[in-house]
């Protein structure tokens, strides 16, 4: 089976930037072992911009990924984190190979 990675920039609105990473980092803790296929789910502030986060994620599969968004914790993470985002300015699909932390 081959691993499904997401990397991701997501806009908070202005002033916004803690709460949506404090949304985020709620959610991978529910996440974790309660999401089935989840590998990974790592939330890093940009250092030049306080209102970007980015998402790094890792999945044993594609379909891991799609049916983790209709798991309830990752709806209710989504619902209370859209409220404070502005867009999404990049978002790139991987294929992770492994390496510290992945077996």
């Amino acid at each position: 089976m081959t691993r499904f990675g997401l990397i991701g920039r997501i806009k908070a609105h202005p002033g916004k930037g803690d709460d949506l990473a404090e949304v985020l980092l709620q959610a991978a803790a529910q996440m974790e072992g309660s999401v089935p296929g989840c590998e990974s789910y790592v939330i890093a502030r940009s250092p030049d911009d306080p209102d970007a986060i980015w998402v790094t994620e890792v999945w044993e599969s594609r379909d891991a990924h799609a049916a983790s968004l209709s798991h309830d914790s990752v709806k209710a993470a989504i619902e209370r984190g859209r409220p404070l985002i502005a867009g999404f300015s990049e978002r790139f699909e991987t294929i992770p190979l492994g390496g510290l932390g992945l077996d």
